[in-house]
């Protein structure tokens, strides 16, 4: 994917000036190795750090090498101002992580203390307010701090795409859809730009591109991506024209942003003035690492793009939508798979789903959009049921006085026919009956929720950590035995 950065990775030892330096550049050493045997490439900096004027030095290395991100690893006890300084001037995310000690026969020279470095060194940043990534147990062996720092690259991929995006936005969201609105102070706080635009502006773009030499190209490639679901084959080139349009304005209005997202709007004029619903062009530019988000779901378009850049892999935005029927649950799921009928429930889009992520797909006009509107004018949905398997659903929201909030809940869409339309699924999470009244409800989080296909849980939390959301304010699906505060304890 084109539209979520390449993590560079530096390695930077650290060294107090009473503990022998070769202990740390040679734990390092072993880190590095173990990484690369196991992950890919690192750059290692040669500078040791002791002090200030090696963390300018080491500064410089890790620059011209092109890193942007850096672990910062206490071979032994560690200088906690160099320490720390560096990962404040370091412009990129940043991890810490520190050196178990090897064996009982080196516990008196080659004694590293990074034990009780990492609580000096985790001190000194909250004094300064630097925050950095620091592991659940951030001290390891080499194969250990190896393994940390894979996890960490996630969290620091989307933390880097995040300070360099862009959401492009169309129209005000709906009327009677004030779920989806929510103050944009909190985009700035988190590096993001906004650029907000009519929809005419949007219009008048896509009537330009009305005889694009490109549009007979991009309705070969949507043909042989529907290929037996090409339903609607007279509204291709019109989908094909939009398609355009967006990719245009990307490349037009991204700016000095490396990477962009779109909030779009669907409904209600775009339909009559457009001539289609645009669903399967949001799948599509989704897809390739842009999402889409509909009815100008501004931080919708925000969750899904950290979803992208964590998993490195195609997301949604669906509906938290409607209940799984009691013949359903009943005939399809009791007995058969370990949850209880409020642990599951239907998500749902009208067609935005990418044709990657259902099980086969099809053409279709949008059928809600049909009880007011002429048939013709509501044609573009890809509809379909979605793959089983493991997703974790979650958002990053901004509250009405513009505090941020997130929630992350790990599931699964089950094998179960949904006998319905859009891009539809059931959807299974532990404890969702109770997630959904004491967080989804007490907490005021809109219907969309951003789904990445696969379980991210662990890097989610940490990226809204990592760019400062309150962990009181970041919610999971409790599992049984542990209440909400809001749970009424006498039920």
């Amino acid at each position: 994917m084109d539209n979520i950065p390449k993590v560079k990775l530096g390695i930077a030892a650290v060294s107090r000036d009473c503990f022998p330096m070769s202990l740390s550049e040679n734990r390092r050493k072993l880190a590095a190795k173990a990484y690369r045997e196991q992950y890919g490439e690192i750059y290692e900096c040669n500078t040791c750090i002791e002090n200030e004027v090696h963390m300018r030095k080491a500064l410089e290395e890790l620059e011209e090498a092109g890193c942007n991100a850096l672990v910062v690893y206490l071979g032994n006890f560690g200088p906690e101002t160099a320490e720390t300084l560096l990962a404040k001037e370091f412009n990129g995310p940043v991890m810490f992580a520190a050196a178990a000690e090897e064996t009982m026969e080196k516990l008196t020279d080659d004694r590293g203390d990074a034990y009780c470095g990492m609580l000096n060194a985790s001190y000194n940043l909250k004094l300064r307010n630097v925050q950095v990534y620091i592991p659940e147990y951030p001290v390891g062996t080499a194969g250990e701090v190896a393994d940390m720092i894979h996890e960490f690259v996630p969290v620091a991929r989307a933390v880097i795409g995040l300070r360099n995006l862009k959401i492009i936005s169309f129209g005000p969201r709906p009327q009677d859809f004030l779920a989806c609105n929510a103050p944009i102070k909190q985009l700035y706080n988190l590096g993001v730009e906004i650029e907000e635009n009519s929809e005419l502006d949007l219009f008048e773009s896509f009537k330009a591109h009305e005889d694009d030499e490109r549009i007979p190209d991009v309705v070969k490639d949507m043909e042989r991506e529907l290929s037996g679901g090409n339903n609607k084959p007279q509204i291709l080139p019109k989908l094909a024209q939009y398609e355009l349009t967006l990719l245009d304005w990307v490349k037009k209005h991204k700016g000095s942003r490396d990477y962009v997202a779109i909030a779009g709007k669907c409904w209600p004029a775009f339909q009559t003035q457009f001539g289609f619903v645009p669903c399967y062009v949001n799948s599509r530019l989704t897809a390739r690492g842009i999402p889409v988000s509909c009815e100008v779901d501004i931080y919708g378009a925000l969750s899904e793009y950290i979803g992208t850049a964590v998993s490195g892999d195609t997301v949604t935005l669906l509906d938290i939508n409607n209940t799984v029927p009691d013949d359903m649950y009943v005939s399809e799921i009791e007995n058969k798979y370990n949850y209880s009928h409020r642990d599951v429930f239907m998500g749902f889009h009208c067609g935005n789903t990418a044709s990657g992520k259902l099980s086969s797909c099809e053409m279709k006009n949008q059928l809600i959009m049909t009880r007011t509107l002429p048939e013709e004018s509501t044609q573009g949905t890809l509809e379909g049921d979605i793959i089983p398997g493991d997703i974790t659903f979650y958002r990053l929201q901004s509250t009405a006085d513009a505090k941020l909030r997130a929630y992350v809940a790990q599931g699964e869409v089950l094998p179960v026919k949904t006998r319905s339309f859009g891009g539809i699924g059931v959807f299974a999470i532990p404890e969702m009956g109770r997630f959904y009244r004491h967080v989804l409800i007490e907490k005021n989080f809109p219907h969309h929720g951003a789904v990445t296909f696969g379980h991210f849980g662990k890097a989610l939390f940490e990226v809204f950590k990592y760019v400062g959301v309150d962990t009181r304010e970041i919610d999971f699906n409790q599992p049984k035995g542990m209440m909400y505060p809001s749970e009424n304890p006498f039920v």
